[in-house]
C-alpha cells in the first residue's frame, strides 16, 4: 500500500481493508500488514481488493472518504458513496470551467505544454542514450524548436492558437522518431502518424498503448469523481471520454512512446505478432496482445520519481496521482493544474 496526496492506494490483489476503531486496517490472510488513521485521509482507492468491511464502508461514507474500487488491470468498478456525495459539487464546478472559455485554457495550457515538454525529453533522451547511431545535430534542432513550442503553449491566447502549436509541435517530434527505432528497421518503421485504422506494425502499437493509458485516465478520473466526458481542450461528443483524451496527453510520449520503443529496440515484439486486413488496417494478433498486456502490466509496476511530489511512484499510478491533482485544481485547492513533466 501507499499514501500520496492523502489517498491510500492499495495495489496488491487479495487484500482486503477493515476499520478498527479510527484505523484502517489492511489484512492479507487474516494477519494485518498495515494501518492508516482514517481522519488523515480524503480516499482510498484498491486494485483486485478483496473488498472492504461494511463497517469501514460506513465510515468512509459518514466521513466523505471516496472509496473506490478498481479491477487489477485498473479499470473502474465502483465508488462507496451515501445518499448525497460530495462529487456533485465538483463535477458541477467542473462543468463551469469547461464552460468558461478563459479557464479551460489555463488547463489546456498547462496540459498541452507538458505535452511537448515531455516530447522534448524523449527527444533529449535518445540524444543522451545513443548518440552514435543518430543524426545529433537534427535531434538538437527539433529539441530546441519543441522547447519554444512549449512556452509558446502556456502563452496561447485562445484554443485554437494552441491546438496549432500542439499539432505543429507533434509534427516536429514525430519527424524524428523513426530515428529512435534502432532494431528491426525493415520491418518496424514510422512515416506518419495514422490510426483509424494503423497501416503498419508502429503505429499498430502506438495505438493499442495510448488506447490502454486512455482507459486508464478515463477510470482515474472516474475514481475521484470527475466526468471524463466534459473536457477542456477535448470539446464534447457523444461516447468521447474528452477529458480522459486530455489527461492522457502528459503520457503520450515518456510511458506510451518509450513503451513501444523499448519493445522494438529489444525485439520484443517481431514482425510475426501482426496480421494485415484486406482494407489495410494492421493489427496485432491474439497473442501479441496477451504478451503485450503482460509486458504492460509489468512496466506499470515500476517506480519513478513524481516531479511535483517529489515521491516514487508506480507508473500505474501516475493517472490516478494526476486526476487528483486535477481535482484539487478544479475544486480551487490548488492555483493551476501541476502538469506530470517528466525530468
Amino acid at each position: 500500500m501507499k499514501k500520496l496526496l492523502n489517498t491510500l492506494y492499495v495495489t496488491v490483489p487479495g487484500r482486503y481493508m477493515l476499520l478498527d476503531g479510527e484505523n484502517v486496517v489492511i489484512n492479507e490472510k487474516d494477519a494485518e500488514i498495515g494501518r492508516v488513521p482514517l481522519h488523515n485521509l480524503d480516499g482510498i482507492i484498491a486494485f483486485g481488493s478483496n473488498g472492504a468491511s461494511p463497517a469501514l464502508m460506513g465510515k468512509c461514507v459518514e466521513e466523505g472518504v471516496s472509496l473506490s474500487f478498481m479491477s487489477r488491470s485498473g479499470r473502474f468498478l465502483c465508488r462507496a458513496e451515501g445518499s448525497v456525495s460530495g462529487n456533485v459539487l465538483l463535477r458541477r464546478q467542473q462543468f463551469r470551467l469547461a464552460d468558461d472559455t478563459e479557464e479551460s485554457l489555463k488547463i489546456a495550457q498547462n496540459m498541452i505544454a507538458g505535452k511537448i515538454f515531455n516530447s522534448r525529453y524523449s527527444v533529449e533522451r535518445t540524444i543522451r542514450d545513443h548518440s552514435l547511431k543518430i543524426d545529433t545535430d537534427k535531434f538538437r534542432q527539433k529539441s530546441e524548436y519543441l522547447q519554444k513550442a512549449a512556452r509558446n503553449a502556456l502563452n496561447a491566447q485562445n484554443m485554437d492558437e494552441l491546438r496549432g502549436i500542439e499539432g505543429e509541435a507533434a509534427s516536429v517530434y514525430f519527424s524524428v522518431f523513426d530515428d529512435m527505432i534502432l532494431q528491426q528497421k525493415e520491418d518496424f518503421f514510422f512515416h506518419e502518424r495514422n490510426k483509424r485504422p494503423p497501416l503498419d506494425n508502429v503505429n499498430a502499437l502506438l495505438s493499442f498503448a495510448y488506447s490502454l493509458m486512455t482507459g486508464m485516465c478515463s477510470d482515474a478520473l472516474e475514481a475521484v469523481g470527475l466526468d471524463p466526458y466534459v473536457g477542456f481542450m477535448h470539446t464534447d461528443r457523444p461516447g468521447r471520454r474528452s477529458l480522459a483524451l486530455d489527461l492522457v496527453e502528459e503520457f503520450r510520449a515518456v510511458i506510451c512512446d518509450r513503451f513501444v520503443l523499448n519493445l522494438i529496440n529489444k525485439r520484443s515484439v517481431s514482425p510475426s505478432d501482426f496480421e494485415k486486413r484486406e482494407d489495410g488496417a494492421v493489427l496485432l494478433t491474439d497473442n501479441a496482445r496477451k504478451n503485450f498486456l503482460s509486458m504492460w502490466q509489468s512496466y506499470k509496476y515500476e517506480e519513478i520519481k513524481h516531479p511535483f511530489l517529489n515521491e516514487k511512484v508506480e507508473r500505474g499510478l501516475l493517472p490516478y496521482v494526476q486526476a487528483l491533482l486535477l481535482a484539487r485544481c478544479i475544486r480551487g485547492d490548488l492555483d493551476s493544474y501541476p502538469v506530470f513533466m517528466w525530468k
